[in-house]
């Protein structure tokens, strides 16, 4: 036990291991997934997490440690969010032949979101930092964590709380939507990136390519609106 424990110490300082942890454990999630018919709880980012959550716990490793090897993958989403205007190009005739809507559904929907999270959290006895760090959960994850530090939120919480809003939105999201029998691509794509970002708007991409196309969309527009929203609507909760 002594020499695995001591051969684990040398190995988890190596940026490749969480590089490949990340990778393996995305691909387990994934294969779940598909064997489970691409069912929508059966997220693949839901199960990755709890399984690199668990391995984190397991070995007591430091997050800054995972991360030291893991901000590889955190640094494709840059790119990954730019190739979100390939699909965007695609529909822009879609897209103009529905602006006035999509201004609309912007509006509600990322005033719906800032609200509701600083509502509830208030309603809840949550205050200053907490608080604050609630508002931008709904924005894609880099603008999320620039908002909450600006504002005097803490970035960690709320990184926590834009993985958390994705996943929720990438597993209810279809359910949801055929329950209300919304068949709309554009409607369903818009509504889920405007709500759940960038895991919403993966999400979307595997249901229809429209609705993909229309989740990266909203999931852009959020992000900008809710970088002026969250300021001005966080003001009437202190």
């Amino acid at each position: 036990m002594r020499d695995f424990t001591e051969i684990w110490s040398y190995l988890a300082q190596g940026p490749l291991l969480w590089l490949t942890a990340t990778i393996a454990a995305y691909a387990l999630g994934d294969a779940a997934f598909r064997a489970s018919g691409r069912r929508p709880w059966v997220n693949p980012v839901l199960i990755a997490v709890a399984l690199l959550g668990g391995l984190l716990w397991a070995t007591a490793t430091p997050y800054a440690t995972y991360f030291e090897g893991a901000q590889f993958v955190h640094f494709l989403l840059g790119p990954a969010t730019v190739v979100l205007a390939l699909p965007l190009f695609d529909n822009l005739r879609h897209i103009r032949r529905s602006a006035l809507p999509i201004v609309a559904a912007l509006l509600a929907g990322s005033t719906t979101a800032v609200i509701s999270a600083l509502g509830i959290g208030w309603a809840m006895g949550l205050r200053g930092e907490t608080l604050i760090s609630l508002a931008p959960k709904s924005a894609t994850a880099p603008v999320a964590l620039g908002i909450s530090e600006s504002l005097g939120g803490s970035p960690t919480l709320t990184a926590v709380l834009v993985i958390l809003t994705g996943i929720i939105g990438a597993v209810v999201a279809t359910p949801l939507l055929n329950l209300l029998r919304l068949t709309d691509w554009r409607a369903r794509g818009f509504a889920v990136g405007v709500a759940a970002h960038g895991i919403g708007t993966a999400r979307a991409f595997q249901v229809h390519p429209v609705a993909g196309a229309f989740a990266g969309l909203g999931m852009g527009l959020n992000a900008v609106l809710t970088a002026f929203l969250a300021p001005a609507l966080l003001r009437l909760f202190q």
